[in-house]
């Protein structure tokens, strides 16, 4: 998958080293459901698991001119009987790189292959109560708030609040998709 500026691939192997790097800096991990301290070990054997599971999808984001990656999409959950899948972890890892729009180009790729090329009928994301750069992103591409699951996940031995939110197909229809084109 493609856009302006960005390619969403398959997460590889050689990923694996990015991702293990990623997940140990403050600015990644800050509003992500990641432990501290986890080993590339324990990074690439979570990574192989995900691979084998068919309800579970890996993608790298990378720039498109210097195929450079920044950034990962985890998406889970996917039910083909309900036709829903929940994007589960989305960033861009280096400060410098944050900003520029490239996590909405990352979003919009994955909600064009979610509703135009798995056919789904429903996405669902979350984010940590607090996490304002997310919620406002979400918001902004169409993503409606359902409420707040209370204690919903566990870091590093404290609870956290995740804000659920969603989007239909009728819904992409009418505001992402006739956007975008």
């Amino acid at each position: 998958m493609e856009s302006r500026n960005i390619l969403l691939r398959n997460t590889r192997f050689d990923d694996f080293i990015h991702f293990a790097e990623w997940e140990k800096q403050k600015q990644v991990t800050d509003f992500l459901s990641i432990e501290e301290g986890r080993s590339y070990e324990e990074i690439v054997r979570e990574s192989i698991l995900r691979e084998s599971d068919p309800s579970k999808l890996q993608f790298t984001i990378v720039l498109k001119e210097e195929g450079e990656p920044i950034g990962r999409v985890y998406i889970s959950r996917i039910d083909r009987e309900a036709d829903s899948l929940d994007i589960t972890r989305i960033y861009i890892a280096d400060m410098k790189h944050r900003g520029r729009g490239f996590g909405e180009e990352a979003m919009l790729l994955i909600l064009e292959y979610s509703f135009m090329g798995l056919h789904m009928e429903r996405v669902t994301l979350d984010h940590y109560t607090g996490n304002s750069v997310a919620s406002s992103l979400y918001l902004k591409l169409g993503f409606q708030y359902e409420g707040v699951a209370r204690n919903a996940c566990k870091k590093d031995g404290k609870y956290y609040d995740l804000n659920l939110m969603s989007m239909t197909r009728a819904e992409y229809f009418e505001k992402v998709h006739v956007k975008k084109y």
